[in-house]
């Protein structure tokens, strides 16, 4: 908004506008005067092919509705009341319009970032006269800038991009960082491999922070990666502009989901592009993300941090059990999820059993499962108002077939004295005595002394996960405890059942496996030694990074 408050006035010529004025302390001042759509028009017919046009205020409109009919165009108007009194900030949600004003630094970066999304070409600036003198301290600062930007630029921004790919013995990685598990595991094992990495920032809300774009493009010049990779899609927008910025680049991604991607690429059904690659901690996940259209996707199993997660740590004495649970509730989620769902009525009703059925299923997905078994609620669930509600749902049905499970799972070891470290869910789900409870732990300072600390880590697998092993497998052993997990189909091809790994396929068999394997200290720690020997030799996150990277290159080379 200008310094100086004002009023405008519309002035029309035979029913068509042809001018705004703008009354300042007493005096008028004109945008235009007559054929101020002329003038206009005069302005647009300026631009040459290939420049990208920037407009200093946003006029009578008439010029940006010119320039739009050949490409985008910026818009930088701090002046929303002539704006609305010309009518030009009709134009302000169109697809080829970025409509910027505010903070002075905040629009210079926007400009550079959609300058270097389209192509990198030279701006043509469009000054309309009034605005420099009604706001000189916004216009002409921000003028000036991009006019001495203009001149050294990107101009040779594409040549710089253009450079061969997977041409060194080891990738260079243009990593994609935000506060989440597994990040730290991901630069620590690069590190560990040799391999050179940027990381860019993307920050942690739920778009990409201001200068994300900037920084990227800026990493790519100077740096020249091989592969950008990200985690969960972490910086990707569901409308497919940074891909698309990355197919212009030919910059491949990589994007590794160790979260359930149903519950993630809902979003982003339609952003395929040919450079990116799917890998997934479920190998059950393969075919469905093909049916997606998702070409290039492969199966990566979690792993862990063995330079973390090792033996000889010391615990606190309060940790000390023979068996114990770490995990949520889901109790919380749950209360979340119905609220950010909206189900109301019979849905209402209905969905603990019909989280209760999914969980027995096989599908993997939410939306399969109602498919298959309840074609009528999928229906309702397509009627809702947004993707976010449809993705509330079907997260509500993942989450209470877990909160089920999981507390069907911990019922069995309450005649064994559990400790469970978790959230306070567990008080509202479990008798008042019989069991210990400590709040929930940090995972990197903690766990790794906690884990040995039980005689037995017990542990049942989130529903999100029908075929996959999680973190504890491989945690747990690790740093020298025992787990007792529940079956998964993959963990066959990851440890010698009975060996390496001990689970149970029914809840039946829980309390009689925790009797044979809290009185066998032997067996407990052969299984166990045996299960960390595998996991050094093919189970740490050295293996997977090294995996991934070799799968992009035989993809992309």
């Amino acid at each position: 908004m200008s310094k100086r408050a004002y009023t405008v006035e519309r002035v029309l010529e035979h029913g068509q506008l042809t001018d705004v004025r703008i009354h300042i302390d007493g005096k008028r001042w004109h945008l235009w005067g007559r054929k101020g759509s002329e003038r206009e028009s005069d302005l647009a017919s300026g631009v040459a092919s290939g420049d990208l046009p920037v407009l200093l205020g946003a006029g009578l409109g008439v010029c940006l509705g010119e320039l739009l009919k050949s490409g985008p165009v910026a818009v930088l108007d701090n002046d929303p009341l002539i704006a609305e009194a010309s009518g030009a900030d009709l134009f302000r949600d169109h697809p080829k319009v970025i409509w910027l004003s505010g903070d002075p630094a905040q629009v210079l970066n926007q400009v550079r970032e959609w300058r270097a999304s389209n192509g990198g070409q030279a701006l043509k600036l469009l000054k309309i006269p009034l605005y420099q003198r009604l706001d000189r301290d916004w216009y002409t600062a921000i003028g000036n800038t991009l006019e001495d930007e203009n001149e050294s630029g990107l101009p040779d921004f594409w040549t710089e991009v253009a450079y061969p790919k997977f041409r060194n013995s080891k990738p260079r990685v243009l990593f994609f960082n935000r506060p989440y598990f597994l990040m730290g595991e991901i630069t620590s094992a690069l590190n560990r491999l040799g391999i050179e990495f940027r990381s860019v920032d993307i920050g942690s809300g739920e778009t990409v922070r201001d200068g994300f774009v900037e920084d990227l493009l800026r990493a790519v010049v100077d740096f020249k990666p091989d592969l950008a990779l990200t985690v969960n899609h972490f910086g990707v927008d569901r409308e497919g502009r940074l891909t698309d910025l990355l197919m212009k680049m030919k910059l491949p991604l990589a994007s590794w989901f160790v979260d359930n991607p149903h519950l993630i690429l809902y979003r982003y059904a339609d952003v395929l592009p040919d450079l990116t690659a799917i890998f997934t901690y479920d190998a059950g996940n393969l075919g469905v993300m093909r049916k997606k259209g998702f070409e290039n996707v492969f199966y990566l199993p979690l792993a862990t941090d063995v330079e973390r997660f090792k033996p000889g740590i010391a615990g606190r004495e309060e940790w000390r059990a023979d068996v114990s649970f770490l995990g949520n509730s889901m109790v919380h989620a749950v209360d979340e999820y119905t609220l950010s769902s909206g189900v109301s009525g019979e849905l209402l009703r209905q969905f603990p059993m019909l989280a209760a059925e999914f969980g027995e299923r096989s599908e993997l997905s939410v939306e399969e499962f109602l498919q298959n078994r309840h074609p009528k609620v999928l229906q309702q669930m397509e009627r809702f108002s947004s993707d976010e509600q449809k993705l509330s749902f079907e997260a509500l049905i993942t989450w209470e077939a877990t909160r089920q499970y999981r507390l069907s799972c911990v019922q069995e070891l309450l005649l064994y004295s559990p400790l469970i470290v978790g959230d306070a869910g567990w008080h509202e789900l479990l008798p008042r005595h019989g069991w210990r409870y400590l709040a929930s732990l940090d995972y990197y300072n903690d766990l790794p002394a906690f884990y040995p600390m039980s005689k037995i880590g017990f542990n049942c697998t989130s529903r999100q996960m029908k075929g996959a092993v999680n973190q504890r497998v491989f945690d747990v052993p690790a740093c020298g405890g025992f787990v007792l997990t529940d079956y998964r189909e993959q963990m066959e091809a990851l440890f010698e059942p009975g060996h390496e790994i001990v689970s149970y396929s029914n809840i039946t068999e829980i309390g009689p496996l925790l009797e044979k394997w809290m009185n066998d200290d032997a067996g407990r720690a052969a299984v166990t030694a045996a299960a960390r020997k595998r996991i050094l030799a093919e189970h740490t996150y050295e293996h997977r990074l090294s995996l991934l990277l070799e799968k992009m290159r035989q993809t992309f080379c």
